[in-house]
């Protein structure tokens, strides 16, 4: 089993008292699946891609990538975990600005200690249809285009998992489903997982399975 979580609770504090925003979530994700993590807004779901991708720590529970416990590591050892064996795309690309289209994209296999990571860069960008746009910022690119770089980003390093939330949602519908064609195309094309928290049935229905949050567990 490539993701495993067992128990996993979140709470925030308030002025009043913590608020539970996950509630004793179970959820498995085997090697090469394809998952979409749907819900209303409030649900927890995004909360819940975070804590699977230890980008945030569980107030219960426990999260395992590969057999690794996430919230025993080190803020250093699980930044460095992550780098090695997730991906990223979020709704908003997150590019770094003052990186070209390409620095961007060898910036994970570079922290991964790549030696090709320039060359891997490069052929990412080729994957993506953005070969003649290496050297350009991201303010010179359109929407659709930061987004490809950023799914080339997620996947230059060969991670075993790619975690996407909202991917599409910044994008118009016909740009949003070019992206999702790269999206799912590659990581299946590199036997990678996907998990993608998203509002967008069109989106959800094209992963092998579905899990539907509600008031912070899973329906």
């Amino acid at each position: 089993m490539t993701l495993s979580a067992r128990g996993l609770a979140r709470d925030y504090p308030t002025p009043h008292g913590p608020i539970t925003v996950l509630a004793g979530v179970d959820l498995d994700v085997a090697a090469g699946e394809t998952l979409a993590i749907v819900g209303p807004s409030g649900s927890g779901k995004s909360t819940l891609l975070g804590l699977l991708a230890g980008l945030d720590r569980p107030s219960r529970g426990r999260v395992e990538l590969e057999g690794r416990d996430l919230a025993a590591m080190g803020d250093a050892e699980a930044s460095a975990f992550r780098g090695r064996r997730m991906g990223f795309v979020f709704q908003s690309h997150r590019l770094l600005p003052a990186l070209t289209a390409q620095e961007n994209v060898q910036a994970p296999p570079d922290l991964a200690g790549a030696t090709d990571a320039a060359a891997r860069a490069r052929a990412w960008l080729a994957k993506v249809g953005l070969e003649g746009r290496h050297d350009h910022r991201p303010r010179q690119l359109s929407g659709g285009e930061q987004q490809r770089v950023a799914v080339a980003r997620a996947l230059a390093h060969d991670p075993a998992i790619v975690f996407a939330d909202e991917p599409t949602g910044s994008l118009d519908r016909r740009t949003g489903e070019a992206v999702a064609d790269l999206l799912f195309g590659l990581v299946a094309g590199h036997g990678a997982t996907l998990v993608l928290v998203t509002h967008d049935e069109r989106l959800a229905a094209r992963c092998a399975r579905i899990v539907r949050m509600q008031d912070g567990r899973i329906a």
